[in-house]
């Protein structure tokens, strides 16, 4: 077991929250049921507290299970509890904030425990891209409790005390905890896109929501999530080209006060997703990330991307994305999603009627390229560095195939093959060309980065763009 602070499931709601602001509701609500041995026990507040108060002075709803009571398992009671808690957030237009330490569903309440779960997922599908749902995984949270953090928008899980699974690692066939713990959260920050974040306790998740929050309208009509700035608007960052490939440490440099909040870092190497803001006004951000994973783009990466444009969207956070890609992943087990998973981020990028704004910084090759906000699905703006490279594939690839024959001799003119490459990419492949065909809106110098985005997306504030009359897509 850990040594680290565990706090109680008052004092976590106390920690989260502005001082004095909590105010509970339904704080003497126990349970109904009294068969098998429930009657033996006291169920305060049926294991769950309740409630609404602020962080920063926003208005936030709350709920915090008590694992002291029954384990946190969730009855009927418990579940009414939460429901109404849903209930009063989405008249009001406000965040709900789960902090889960539950062992599951409660046995002696059978069936009803099983509606009881099933009236929270509703609740949480009726609330999903109406109000940012944010989940602290403190403790247990198994079986059917997993959907909840699952339906949320952001989750984050405490490193040594917080188990996650929806079948415990011993019950999968021929694995056992010691081998390899499914449950822990590590396993699941690698290889599960639902943690967005492991912190090392509970003060360190509750400080991380209280972050988060602060990037976040507080529903999906909310147009006033702004902070005072207090960075230089005109900024240059000298030498900025020279992190093409570490877009995490480009986002970092442009926002305001070098502040870049990242979800997911620990999922998809090659692609970094995350919140910054420019001039107060809270930017998505979508990012090829070659340092760390690679120049190709991958089904995980695909994937997480798409889910985040989907939420930025839904809440009418504009969207930034740095393209440095060259490619899809190329391995068997790449193969079997890719093509599914680009599709669905393609799909993403086209359907989102926010501000977006891409910026090139080093490749831009083949359809990968166009799955990353590339103009021709709908960016509003697209900048390129003069380093940029946008074209089908890489020139040197590309002359390889246009002069073939030449290749197959037993020696070529190397001369003349690197005078063609060198053709090739400037008439075809450079930022230049792009922009002389419309595809680039401007070649910008690095250091201005900053400064042309701001003014970018300030621009594009009052962007208004209707799509065809439909129910939903369908990818």
């Amino acid at each position: 077991m850990s040594n680290k602070l565990t706090l109680s499931a008052g004092d976590r709601i106390k920690s989260l929250l502005d001082d004095s602001s909590f105010v509970e509701v339904g704080a003497y609500v126990t349970a109904r049921n009294t068969d098998f041995n429930t009657k033996d026990y006291e169920t305060p507040a049926d294991g769950v507290v309740t409630g609404y108060g602020t962080i920063d002075g926003r208005l936030v709803y709350v709920y915090s299970q008590d694992a002291k009571v029954l384990g946190g398992s969730i009855g009927e009671m418990h579940a009414a509890k939460i429901a109404k808690i849903y209930d009063m957030a989405l008249k009001m237009g406000a965040p709900v904030i789960g902090l889960v330490d539950c062992a599951g569903l409660r046995l002696q309440e059978a069936a009803d425990s099983l509606n009881a779960f099933g009236s929270i997922y509703l609740k949480q599908s009726m609330a999903s891209g109406v109000i940012p749902q944010i989940t602290g995984v403190f403790g247990v949270c198994g079986g059917g409790s997993t959907i909840i953090p699952a339906l949320s928008d952001i989750t984050y899980m405490v490193k040594d005390n917080a188990r996650l699974f929806v079948n415990s690692p011993n019950a999968l066939d021929r694995n056992y905890v010691d081998k390899l713990d499914t449950a822990g959260a590590k396993y699941q920050e690698s290889n599960s896109a639902l943690v967005d974040e492991v912190l090392e306790d509970d003060l360190a998740v509750l400080g991380k929501i209280r972050q988060v929050i602060a990037f976040l309208p507080s529903n999906n009509e909310d147009d006033s999530n702004f902070s005072d700035c207090m960075d230089d608007l005109n900024r240059e960052i000298p030498n900025l080209e020279g992190l093409a490939d570490d877009a995490r440490a480009v986002l970092t440099h442009i926002s305001d006060s070098n502040i870049f909040v990242e979800l997911k870092k620990e999922y998809a190497k090659d692609m970094v997703i995350g919140f910054i803001k420019l001039n107060g006004t809270t930017v998505g951000c979508v990012a090829n990330q070659i340092k760390d994973g690679g120049d190709m783009l991958s089904t995980k990466g695909a994937y997480i991307a798409a889910e985040f444009v989907n939420f930025l969207d839904a809440f009418n956070i504009p969207v930034l994305t740095l393209t440095n890609v060259k490619g899809y992943k190329a391995t068997i087990a790449e193969e079997a999603g890719m093509a599914k998973a680009a599709a669905k981020l393609t799909f993403a990028f086209a359907n989102a009627t926010v501000p977006k704004v891409n910026l090139v910084m080093g490749d831009a090759m083949g359809s990968a390229y166009l799955t990353m906000n590339s103009k021709s699905i709908g960016a509003d703006i697209e900048y390129a560095w003069k380093t940029a490279r946008i074209g089908t594939m890489d020139p040197e690839q590309a002359v390889k195939i246009m002069y073939s024959d030449a290749f197959s001799k037993d020696s070529y003119d190397k001369d003349m093959i690197a005078a063609k490459q060198a053709e090739y990419t400037e008439k075809m492949s450079s930022a230049m060309s792009s922009a002389k065909r419309g595809y680039v809106d401007d070649i910008i110098e690095g250091a201005a980065t900053r400064k042309r985005l701001i003014a970018a997306f300030e621009m594009l504030y009052t962007k208004r763009e209707d799509r065809p009359l439909k129910k939903h897509g369908t990818i």
